[in-house]
């Protein structure tokens, strides 16, 4: 059995069950449907960063640039407040978003659900002191908390609901009030729970539970942001993608949580005039390893335009434009790609490669960090830039990845196009002989 063979039986038979399960298991897609949710919220929030603080040297002699900057100083204030109310708060979206769906997958009302969720997140992150109450734990650090939380008081309320530990109302009582006291005795349960392990916890340790969950996951948080990490994950999405899976949605639903404490923490930073503490974040995932889609694959879909082949041609025409926006489909199912000895090698070891070069540039600093959370479909080099506070150093990694694509491909597309061009031929050869079987 050829070594091919053997990869195609452990990906069928291991790899594929695994991802199937994960890919379905409840909190996973909750958690996905969460960030879902929070998502518009979060990348308006982040795009008001170039606003507040625009791409200029603060020695700037340029007139605009000066008087950009001394806007932002003079009404920092002001301009952050939307910023506050968006990115600051990414939690309360999550919290919310999770809570529905989960809600949704156990027949319960989602807006109910959600708002328990939000409920639960206020109770142990929220400290009252001194007639305050803290907003710490709202952005990244929180971000575990939350899902722990939503999780928690949304199984809470299935289980409740399961053993009929519920407030039941007359038929005739309307829909809305008869849910509202359905939901009763799931908040009383939250709130006896929820709140004094957080004062138990405080008195302890010293701690409230997002802190004591952010010092347990410290050194995870820290690998997450690793050369390894960044390697490990693309790996994992692309040998899931070859065998038709959808690894991207796995591994992003796994990477988020990361993610977005990495860009919190990046803001925070920035906001300071500190150095950016994380390189490993979305924009980096989706500008400099996913160009035109999973596989770095925009290059690829350049090259097909040129091809001699007719079928890889058009499979370029009709692919070439979507690529541009990271929605590779077409190229994936089309050449293929998807179960394709000829293109397994490229199509695991081009992001992996970008992933290396584009890390190491970051790490040397010579290339602007991360700061700002960018729609997946922003062409390569603009959501490069945009995601650094428009940076330049970006552009010119991502064409530099691009470049790298593109001659790890076309060794392998040539190899390709030769056997399509072969079969064709022998093909053309069939018909003439067989001119009435051909009919």
């Amino acid at each position: 059995m050829s070594m091919y063979q053997n990869m195609v039986n452990v990906i069928e038979q291991k790899i594929t069950p695994l991802a199937g399960a994960m890919g379905s298991q409840r909190h996973v897609i909750a958690i996905r449907d969460g960030f879902i949710a929070a998502l518009p919220f979060m990348i308006i929030g982040s795009f008001l960063l170039v606003f507040i603080f625009p791409p200029f040297s603060p020695d700037s002699s340029w007139r605009f640039a000066r008087g950009w900057l001394s806007f932002s100083q003079t009404y920092r204030e002001q301009l952050m407040l939307p910023f506050n109310l968006s990115m600051g708060v990414m939690t309360f979206f999550i919290s919310v978003g999770i809570g529905a769906s989960l809600g949704k997958h156990y027949k319960l009302d989602p807006v109910m659900t959600g708002l328990l969720s939000f409920m639960a997140f206020l109770l142990v992150a929220a400290p009252y002191k001194d007639g305050h109450i803290s907003t710490q734990y709202f952005s990244g650090q929180g971000i575990f908390t939350a899902l722990i939380t939503a999780i928690y008081a949304s199984e809470m309320y299935a289980l409740l609901k399961r053993r009929n530990i519920t407030i039941r109302l007359p038929k005739e009582v309307p829909t809305g009030v008869a849910r509202s006291f359905e939901i009763l005795i799931p908040v009383v349960v939250i709130v006896f729970t929820l709140h004094p392990l957080n004062l138990l916890l405080e008195a302890t340790t010293g701690m409230i539970l997002p802190e004591a969950i952010m010092h347990l996951l410290a050194p995870l948080v820290s690998a997450s942001d690793s050369l390894p990490a960044i390697l490990i994950s693309v790996f994992i999405c692309q040998i899931l993608w070859f065998a038709g899976i959808h690894g991207a949605l796995i591994v992003t639903g796994i990477m988020n949580p990361f993610w977005m404490a990495n860009l919190s923490a990046n803001q925070t930073a920035l906001a300071a005039g500190e150095a950016l503490p994380h390189i490993y974040l979305q924009g980096f995932w989706d500008h400099y390893l996913l160009i035109g889609g999973v596989g770095s694959t925009l290059p690829l879909a350049f090259l097909l335009l040129r091809s001699r082949a007719v079928h890889l041609r058009t499979i370029g025409k009709m692919g070439v434009v979507p690529s541009l926006f990271n929605i590779n489909e077409p190229i994936l199912f089309g050449t293929p790609i998807i179960m394709n000895p000829v293109f397994f090698l490229p199509f695991t070891l081009v992001p992996m490669i970008n992933a290396t070069l584009a890390y190491i540039a970051t790490k040397l600093g010579w290339i602007a960090q991360v700061v700002s959370l960018t729609p997946w479909t922003t062409p390569a080099p603009i959501g490069a830039s945009w995601a650094a506070n428009w940076a330049v150093s970006p552009v010119i990694m991502c064409l530099i990845c691009m470049a790298m694509s593109a001659v790890m491909y076309y060794p392998f597309l040539k190899a390709y196009e030769r056997t399509l061009l072969k079969q064709d031929e022998e093909r053309g050869v069939q018909e003439q002989e067989n001119p009435i079987t051909a009919n």
